[in-house]
């Protein structure tokens, strides 16, 4: 009996569902990430994130963080 025999229809490529997109991977490299400096909202530790931070919502170091991680 012989693979296709199996009533298997899986050909190869990805099996995590995501067919055709980027998977969140950007790909590539685009150098450094620019870095923004802030002070942590809970602690007041300065720290620095990848991302220009929102006026007026907290930002959270990295130990900070989890606690504030909703699942």
């Amino acid at each position: 009996m012989g693979f296709s025999d199996r009533g298997n229809s899986y050909r190869g490529g990805s099996r995590d569902g995501n067919r055709g997109g980027s998977g969140g991977f950007r790909g590539g490299n685009s150098g450094p990430r620019e870095m923004h400096k802030v002070t942590c909202s809970d602690c007041g530790v300065e720290t620095e994130v990848p991302f220009k931070p929102t006026e007026g919502r907290p930002v959270y170091c990295r130990d900070c963080l989890p606690n504030h991680r909703k699942f």
